[in-house]
């Protein structure tokens, strides 16, 4: 079992997208009792072990802004219409003069992740370290990005193409945790 992290983990968000499928900006979920997504995504975290929590808005922002959890962090990304990519940089960019030595990152659409899923990844950070939560060998979330990768991987995505490719070409980490959920997102109401 590896040992506690070397120092703060912080959590990310990335809840900037349109929802094109999903009919509408996902930062603006709830579930059918009413709790917003990003409300969900930011306990997770934080009850999983990230000290500090960054929330990356961008389509319906203004609306958003109200959901965010007090406590937590909310920026917002320029460019978010050309996809993930601006968003995870935004939200590196934002962690930057933070103390963090990692950071693990969700997207808003996984209201049903656990906080076991979180802590069994926050038990890997360290600087240097890259994980990613598998389900049946599948990638999913969430993701660890320790401090190091921080700026290589901000370089090298582009578009509406995610943190992937760097995940496979630097060797990443793979964490199973099928036995906690099932690791799906929802890209429909």
């Amino acid at each position: 079992m590896p040992s506690a992290p070397a120092g703060p983990v912080f959590g990310l968000v990335l809840a900037a997208g349109a929802g094109r499928r999903f009919g509408g900006p996902k930062a603006l979920a709830r579930t059918p009792a009413g709790t917003p997504w990003l409300a969900l995504a930011v306990r997770a975290l934080r009850a999983g072990g990230c000290a500090e929590v960054v929330v990356v808005l961008g389509a319906g922002a203004e609306e958003a802004r109200g959901l965010v959890p007090e406590g937590a962090t909310a920026v917002t990304a320029s460019g978010w219409e050309s996809g993930v990519a601006a968003s995870l940089r935004t939200g590196l960019t934002a962690l930057e003069s933070s103390g963090a030595v990692a950071a693990v990152v969700v997207p808003v659409d996984t209201p049903d992740l656990p906080v076991a899923a979180v802590a069994r990844i926050v038990r890997r950070a360290g600087a240097d370290a890259l994980v990613q939560a598998t389900y049946a060998g599948a990638p999913g979330h969430p993701v660890l990005l320790g401090r190091a990768h921080w700026s290589p991987l901000a370089a090298s995505v582009r578009g509406d193409v995610g943190a992937r490719a760097y995940l496979i070409a630097q060797g990443a980490e793979s964490v199973e945790c099928s036995d906690l959920w099932t690791g799906a997102d929802r890209d429909t109401r």
